[in-house]
């Protein structure tokens, strides 16, 4: 039986992008940072990569980058807009209509965070993968936006007595390295990149998060309205952390992934119990 609150989640997930599609380049900062991030640990490698997957593609800015480099691209995006302007794919990230062993690169900026069901996502990205290929993501990590979500939060909290979930749950460091274990990925890498903001009005902000489609992405939810009053509260405490030049700095955490679909060329941990020195030894060694 088909879940209402699944087809509701991806119907409006599919129309915040397609309403973040008209002027996307002009909230993209963050998503640019992710590619120019993916693209520099793309380099380090030095197998020869042919075909890739850009999943969540936007406006093609990592397409376009990935074919200067000579790789044969297939944009996809859940968004209808974001597919139709790039030539590509329309598609949910955990459910790839690809088949099995397709792609030597899966590569995806700024899009896992808001997918409902990630380890589901991650384990279609591996089957999309040819036997030594390589998985390279980056989205919002655990901490981002935190001074927004803590004045909203405390102007939620005058108002009504209670905190509405207006966010997301975010991702942290360890845990995405554990979500790339259980998709079957090996050799996993995960690591975070800091990038502060300096804003004169939460309003800017806001804007920028749906402008790049990174609001709120609970299943089966839509946030609540926020009416004039609590705007203006948010406002009052947004201005309360402002620095001497009048801005507040907002922080956002850059997660990246980096994992390889399992192939028979790859490092083996050592069977265990097969150590010829034990760690005992070892640490006593350096004391």
């Amino acid at each position: 039986m088909t879940d209402p609150t699944d087809i509701f989640d991806r119907q409006l997930r599919r129309l915040r992008r397609d309403r973040a599609a008209p002027d996307f380049a002009h909230h993209a900062f963050l998503r640019e940072a992710m590619i120019e991030g993916l693209l520099d640990r793309l380099d380090l490698v030095t197998r020869p990569i042919a075909t890739a997957l850009d999943l969540g593609c936007a406006d093609g800015t990592l397409t376009r980058a990935l074919r200067e480099r000579g790789i044969v691209v297939t944009p996809a995006d859940a968004g209808a807009r974001f597919a139709a302007a790039a030539g590509g794919v329309q598609c949910d990230e955990d459910r790839l209509p690809f088949p099995p062993e397709s792609f030597d690169l899966v590569i995806s900026a700024g899009v896992l965070d808001t997918v409902n069901d990630l380890p589901g996502a991650l384990i279609q990205c591996r089957r999309a993968l040819k036997p030594d290929g390589l998985f390279l993501a980056a989205f919002l990590g655990a901490g981002s936006a935190a001074t927004l979500r803590d004045i909203v939060r405390a102007a939620d909290a005058a108002a009504e007595g209670a905190m509405p979930q207006r966010f997301h749950p975010q991702i942290d460091v360890p845990a995405a390295g554990d979500l790339l274990v259980r998709a079957g990925f090996a050799l996993p890498v995960t690591d975070s990149e800091v990038l502060d903001v300096r804003y004169g009005s939460p309003l800017r902000l806001m804007a920028d998060l749906r402008g790049m489609a990174a609001g709120n992405q609970l299943a089966g939810q839509a946030p609540p309205w926020l009416g004039r009053a609590r705007l203006g509260e948010i406002a009052r405490l947004f201005a309360a952390r402002a620095e001497a030049d009048g801005r507040t700095r907002e922080r956002f955490h850059l997660l990246f992934m980096t994992g390889w679909a399992p192939g028979p060329d790859q490092p083996r941990p050592a069977r265990r119990g097969s150590a010829t020195a034990s760690l005992a030894a070892a640490l006593k060694s350096r004391s």
